[in-house]
């Protein structure tokens, strides 16, 4: 599998994921050939690049709930980039109460982890899909908590909102890879300057600039070497810290590497000063790192297999390892301090390496979503933001 700019597509390639417009209507499905027709329609539709098969390659699995979330993201992009170009131009919502009731009906009442999958970005569209996913990341965080209703909803429309600053900074400054120490001050002057303009936006409930402004400065502050003290946030500006930190670590970028899962969760589990210890582990109670079937790679380059979860410390799982089938509990003291993992092992669309055949042998069912479930789901979705 590889990754292709829109403008080197060719005829007759395979398409490694499926390919949807800004409806949720699916355009192209897995495995299908490129026409002529095809890749003047990617073009059309604003895509930087799609990720294609090689010649004899298979198309990799993807579960429903896979489907569905790559498909609810594509919509959901296109919803928010609307609505904040939108606040921007009127100082006031408009479809802001429909899409964070949407995204908490469809990730703030489940009762399953999902496995988050990162889609990729190009600078032009960094900050709505950024700032989707991190609304995710809070209406999971948030239900897993059993956070009250009121909370959550600010809690996920902050998460929307949280950089609206950026989108005012010009392309020519936001986009330089070689940024001065005077540009950088005018990004942080505008990301308080968007924060600042949420108290008109949303007058009638201070709380969302409240959660803005504090998960701000304590990421600020953790930048700067300032001492944070978590202790007096509100609870929405707690998970919003980790949401946006946790996004902004594994997120696909075009131009720059992905950290892996277990990087972002060590860089949060050793700053708790600035990352609340009990969100951290609500967001590993909520969506898929190390669970069974995944390969990981071990400090001392040895590979292997998680077989299972560690309910109480999720970076110590039960594994077994490929070149000498060694069965390891991490959790063991044996182990303590000399064995841990250090990455996930991946596809090139940055999947999680999963051997399905071996789990079912061994008796170990890789659970999957309700088709019928989803497909409500999602015409639901589609009906409450006005498509049709």
């Amino acid at each position: 599998m590889i990754f292709v700019k829109t403008d080197d597509l060719k005829t007759g390639m395979r398409l490694a994921r499926p390919v949807y417009n800004k409806n949720g209507v699916l355009l192209y499905e897995r495995d299908s050939k490129l026409t002529f027709q095809g890749i003047n329609s990617i073009k059309n539709f604003g895509l930087i690049g799609i990720f294609v098969l090689e010649p004899a390659e298979p198309a990799p699995p993807m579960t429903q709930d896979d489907i569905y979330f790559e498909r609810f993201q594509t919509m959901y992009v296109f919803a928010i980039k609307e609505e904040l170009d939108y606040i921007l131009q009127n100082s006031k919502p408009a479809k802001m109460q429909t899409i964070t009731a949407n995204i908490i009906k469809n990730y703030g009442h489940l009762d399953r982890k999902i496995y988050f999958m990162q889609n990729l970005r190009s600078r032009e569209d960094y900050t709505y899909k950024h700032s989707l996913n991190v609304a995710i990341l809070c209406a999971l965080i948030s239900h897993t908590m059993n956070v009250n209703v009121g909370d959550q909803l600010n809690t996920v429309t902050a998460a929307l909102v949280h950089d609206i600053g950026k989108l005012a900074v010009s392309k020519e400054i936001m986009f330089n890879d070689n940024k001065t120490d005077m540009e950088k001050e005018q990004i942080r002057s505008m990301e308080i300057a968007g924060i600042g303009r949420l108290e008109q936006v949303f007058a009638t409930t201070p709380s969302i600039k409240r959660i803005c402004m504090q998960a701000q400065k304590n990421l600020e502050d953790l930048e700067k070497g300032i001492e944070p003290d978590n202790s007096k946030m509100v609870i929405g500006a707690k998970i919003l810290s980790v949401a946006e930190t946790f996004d902004t670590m594994t997120a696909m970028q075009i131009d720059k590497a992905p950290s892996s899962e277990v990087a972002a969760l060590k860089y949060l589990m050793e700053n708790a000063n600035a990352f609340d210890e009990e969100v951290v582990r609500a967001l590993c109670k909520s969506i898929k790192i190390l669970f069974p079937g995944v390969s990981v790679e071990l400090n001392t380059g040895a590979k292997g297999l998680v077989l299972n979860e560690n309910p109480y410390n999720i970076l110590q799982p039960m594994i077994l390892t490929f070149d000498d089938n060694k069965l390891i509990d991490l959790s063991s003291k044996e182990y303590d301090g000399l064995l841990e993992i250090t990455d996930i092992m991946k596809t090139m669309d940055n999947r999680h390496v999963v051997n399905r055949k071996f789990l079912e042998k061994h008796g170990i069912k890789v659970e999957d979503a309700d088709e019928n479930k989803i497909q409500q789901d999602m015409q639901e979705s589609q009906n409450d933001i006005g498509i049709v």
